[in-house]
């Protein structure tokens, strides 16, 4: 693994000079020693997660530090992700979880779950696939991962099996669901905006519009991981592959509150009734104030590593923006490719790419404007650009900081780096492939 990291590391290293020389002169976007900067520290972070020579969340900090110091982004840039809505809303939904464990909520609900579905690793696996996937179709499918995670858990330790089993699959499957509606998934929405101010002519993607590339994902998702699980899933970990029942807390009438509390919080996201965030903040509010939870339980209910690990890595969003790097990648493709399928086959493909290694909705927020006007200037209709991207930028696998579900399971299912660079690689080509053979069928390049 390491040394075929290493060659596309020295690939891309190599290739910079050709993308800048090959690349439209854009002075006033691109600033090529920003550029050099950007992919430099990108690459040495690339190297330390997967080597983990350092914790992640150290690699992680390191980042904004270097791109501040470097100049490539502001001090205020580099530390702003910090404070951003989609990391208050984990902090905040880490803390409801605390709650669903302190009153035995979680524990009483995995019970009647396995009570149902046996404790058939397959049945169980494919059940919490399909359960995660339907949830967020409806929900963010973040906010799905952290509020459901205590569960999963619980599930795999009632069950006598690893948490690692399970956990990483019901990641993906929150991806698979979340490209089923407009509101699953943030880069679903942010395209779908962008689109309508940059092309109002052409309209906006219903509501379960992208379900035609997000319920095949699913229904394909859950075939494969039931018909190939010694391939897709993950090992048993050691330090948790010889798991103990959980006892069970007397909750009592606080059992109850808590699992009121969360299943408003559900509702409360489902309808829009109180923004995402603030329904998370104000869902752990609630249990430490009926005292379902203490405040240092809600403290120490928080992964602190996962929330250092996705914010640090934020910045870097922040510059290959600013520094040009992403749209020196997305013209030089444009410069080498004309053919519509070709054209849509490779913006694609960077998508996939720069989504593993950013957060999903700025890859979103990158790509989708810079091909609405090439997808215009050729005669061409943007929607099965727009909707390419968006599907490839949610449709995230390999790697924990990809999207926030898979960080949050990289550390109570013991993953490596490397973990999600080979069970997310097939997931990645599966997404990929429906893209391209669906897509542009729905939706035509031809007006």
């Amino acid at each position: 693994m390491k040394k075929w990291l290493s060659l596309l590391l020295l690939l891309v290293a190599i290739a910079l000079p050709d993308l800048a020389s090959a690349a439209p002169a854009t002075p006033q976007e691109i600033n090529m020693p920003h550029v050099y900067i950007t992919f430099g520290i990108l690459i040495v972070a690339g190297v330390l997660f997967f080597t983990e020579w350092l914790p992640l969340a150290v690699t992680s900090i390191l980042v904004p530090c270097a791109l501040s110091t470097f100049g490539v982004i502001t001090v205020k840039e580099a530390w702003i992700s910090f404070g951003d809505t989609s990391i208050l809303t984990i902090v905040g939904l880490f803390m409801l979880g605390e709650a669903t464990f302190a009153t035995g909520f979680a524990q009483r609900v995995a019970t009647s779950i396995i009570n149902k579905a046996g404790k058939s690793e397959t049945r169980l696996l494919v059940f919490s696939i399909l359960l995660i996937a339907f949830m967020s179709a409806f929900l963010n499918n973040a906010g799905v991962t952290a509020i459901t995670l205590p569960m999963i858990i619980s599930i795999a330790r009632k069950a006598h099996l690893s948490p690692s089993r399970i956990l990483l699959p019901t990641a993906y499957a929150a991806s698979f669901g979340g490209c089923i509606s407009l509101v699953g998934q943030a880069p679903s929405m942010v395209a779908n905006g962008i689109l309508a101010k940059m092309a109002p002519e052409w309209g906006q993607f219903a509501f379960f519009e992208f379900a035609w590339y997000g319920l095949p994902l699913t229904i394909v998702g859950a075939i494969l991981f039931m018909l190939f699980p010694k391939l897709l899933v993950p090992p048993a970990r050691e330090d948790t592959a010889e798991l103990k029942d959980v006892e069970v807390p007397d909750g009592g009438i606080r059992m109850w509150i808590a699992g009121g509390i969360y299943f408003f919080v559900i509702i409360a996201m489902a309808t829009g009734l109180v923004p995402l965030t603030s329904a998370a903040m104000l869902g752990a509010m609630l249990c430490i104030i009926t005292r379902c939870m203490s405040l240092k339980q809600a403290q120490a209910g928080i992964d602190w590593t996962t929330v250092w690990l996705f914010a640090g890595m934020l910045s870097m969003s922040f510059a290959m923006n600013k520094s040009g790097a992403a749209k020196l990648i997305a013209d030089f493709v444009v410069s080498y490719f004309q053919d519509p399928y070709v054209l849509f086959c490779m913006l694609l493909l960077i998508t996939a790419i720069l989504t593993n290694i950013m957060s999903n909705t700025a890859t979103t927020a990158i790509m989708v404007p810079l091909v609405i006007p090439i997808a215009l200037g050729l005669n061409l209709s943007p929607l099965p650009f727009v909707m390419g991207i968006a599907m490839n930028a949610a449709a995230c696998f390999m790697t924990p900081i990809a999207t926030p579900s898979n960080t949050l399971v990289m550390k109570p299912g013991n993953y490596s780096f490397g973990d999600y660079v080979r069970y997310g690689l097939p997931w990645q080509i599966v997404a990929y492939a429906l893209s391209l053979a669906i897509i542009p069928t729905v939706w035509p390049f031809q007006p």
